[in-house]
């Protein structure tokens, strides 16, 4: 066993500070194993098809706050096209001007 040991003088054991994050996932998603797959076909979806519709998986715009504000109206016509398809156009245009 004291060759899996660190070979310093003082043997230290370090954890992140939110290791106990990590830990609690983890223990969750060993009581649920299917948990990441159903996530990743609920989720992933709309992020996939806005990445499609960027073009690419980067940002044109520099900086945080310009990055939330590209995907803000990202999300903004994506949320718009949906509700295009779903109640029709002329509806939307009667529900805008309410």
């Amino acid at each position: 066993m004291k060759a899996q040991c660190t070979p310093g003088k003082e043997r230290r054991v370090t954890r992140w500070e939110h290791e106990n994050i990590l830990d609690a996932m983890q223990t969750r998603l060993d009581q649920m194993p299917d948990a990441m797959r159903i996530r990743k076909s609920t989720v992933e979806h709309p992020f996939g098809t806005l990445k499609e519709w960027m073009g690419t998986t980067h940002f044109f715009t520099k900086g945080l706050e310009h990055a939330r504000a590209e995907m803000s109206l990202h999300i903004l016509a994506y949320n718009m096209k949906r509700v295009m398809k779903i109640i029709g156009i002329q509806n939307l245009m009667v529900a805008m001007r309410a």
